[in-house]
């Protein structure tokens, strides 16, 4: 399975980005999908799960209300809509395919993309 995460950028505070995330290779429509972020010096943390029907979603306390994760099975998508962005938001942000465990962590995921930079101007 192949990640290809697209759409960072730079974006004032109070903007708004949107990411995708293309999954290519052996893939199935079976698999919860996340996204997590880096910022520089700290750890990749969660952001946001999603279900592999895209009935349930999963957010982390700071980006509730303000991230949107959402999914396009047909087409083999996962995007995350970020609003009313702040500068914390600042790192590279990436999606990763949930094998088992917890959304919430690292652990539960394989097949990470390569990440796309977002940087949040104050």
């Amino acid at each position: 399975v192949q990640l290809q995460a697209s759409g960072g950028g730079l974006v004032q505070a109070g903007g708004s980005l949107r990411l995708s995330c293309a999954a290519s290779g052996r893939t199935s429509s079976n698999y919860a999908m996340g996204w997590f972020r880096q910022a520089p010096g700290k750890e990749r943390e969660f952001v946001a799960a999603i279900s592999w029907s895209g009935g349930s979603t999963y957010y982390t306390d700071s980006t509730k209300g303000r991230f949107t994760i959402s999914r396009d099975n047909a087409n083999k998508m996962v995007y995350l809509q970020m609003n009313s962005l702040k500068p914390e938001d600042t790192a590279v942000y990436y999606c990763a395919v949930h094998v088992s465990g917890t959304y919430y962590s690292t652990i539960g995921y394989a097949y990470w993309g390569q990440g796309t930079l977002v940087t949040v101007s104050s």
